[in-house]
């Protein structure tokens, strides 16, 4: 019910965002999705990629700030409203959204995001009998 996210620290300053890519571009991890928040003094990338275990790994040997976090996965038709009506899905129980970004894979849209509380919001898309996306799924 979660994907794996690797939550990358990086300093706001020249080359460090590419010495993370060269690190997974040499290690034949794909990236499937990406996306940066920052701040003055550094930038958090959020990254779904294919061998994200194995990311983890590379990138702390190399002395990276990086942490592997559980975060949803929904995918959605691509069509006009419907990411708007899976979060108020949420949002009439009390879920808050803490942060998202979507992408389109195969055809659909893909809204991925950190709920809380994390547990009723697994409880409510089942209910609801929205469509969960797995690390398989992106293999």
């Amino acid at each position: 019910m979660t994907i794996k996210q690797l939550s990358i620290f990086i300093e706001n300053k020249g080359g460090t965002l590419i010495k993370v890519l060269n690190l997974l571009s040499n290690a034949n991890i794909q990236i499937i999705a990406s996306t940066v928040a920052d701040t003055k003094d550094y930038g958090i990338y959020r990254v779904l990629c294919d061998k994200p275990a194995q990311a983890y790994i590379i990138l702390k040997e190399a002395g990276i700030n990086v942490q592997l976090a559980d975060v949803i996965a929904l995918s959605i038709d691509d069509e006009p409203g419907r990411a708007a009506n899976a979060i108020k899905t949420l949002s009439d129980v009390g879920i808050s959204i803490l942060y998202m970004y979507s992408f389109l894979w195969k055809g659909k849209g893909v809204l991925v995001f950190r709920a809380d509380p994390a547990e009723k919001a697994k409880e409510t898309i089942m209910l609801k009998k929205l469509t969960f996306l797995t690390e398989d799924d992106f293999a």
